[in-house]
């Protein structure tokens, strides 16, 4: 299970929130409840930003929450906290975007670099999962985090952007446990916007 992390005030001004960290705003907090608590999950594992902290503590009030580093946004660089409207009239956010937003931002990281260090936390935390013989692996990230995942992983495949989620929603998908070694895939993905008990 995959779940984006509830709206922080700079998701509602539309601004690039990768490495800042900041919580939730009043309406995420709202999002996180109305989405559907789950008391059962003993494990949820999250990135070190505040966010997804606060969302999965939430979501899951009885589990332990492992933070792992490698589950962050995507960093911004020089565009991080600021809109498009605000970034038009660089000529480097132009030419990333242009690119679509594939490059590496200005002292930030691009897309590439962004998804393979995701991916690498992705694949260790399944194997944790799979060690343990736990039938669930929850994670509570960010949209950039999921969308890298779902590309990368999921059956049948499909683009980065086609992976896009709202707040609070996000992912559940299987995978064969006894294949996963040599053939890492999700299969079955639904889209969650709203967890039932």
């Amino acid at each position: 299970m995959l779940i984006r992390h509830g709206e922080t005030d700079g998701n509602l001004a539309r601004r690039y929130v990768g490495r800042t960290d900041e919580p939730l705003a009043h309406v995420g907090k709202v999002s996180a409840v109305k989405s559907g608590i789950v008391p059962q999950v003993p494990f949820v594992y999250c990135s070190t930003l505040v966010r997804t902290v606060q969302t999965a503590a939430i979501k899951f009030p009885y589990a332990r929450i492992l933070c792992v580093r490698g589950l962050r946004e995507m960093d911004f660089g020089d565009f991080e906290y600021k809109n498009a409207a605000e970034l038009y009239s660089d000529p480097r956010y132009r030419a990333w975007t242009d690119g679509g937003c594939l490059g590496e931002t200005p002292h930030g990281e691009g897309r590439v670099a962004f998804a393979s260090r995701v991916c690498v936390a992705f694949s260790e935390i399944v194997s944790e999962c799979l060690a343990r013989r736990s039938p669930y692996c929850v994670i509570v990230a960010h949209g950039g985090v999921i969308m890298s995942v779902m590309e990368r992983f999921a059956r049948p495949r499909r683009e980065y952007f086609d992976w896009r989620v709202p707040p609070c929603g996000g992912y559940i998908a299987r995978l064969d446990d006894a294949a996963w070694g040599r053939n890492p895939v999700l299969f079955d993905a639904e889209e969650l916007r709203e967890i039932r008990n």
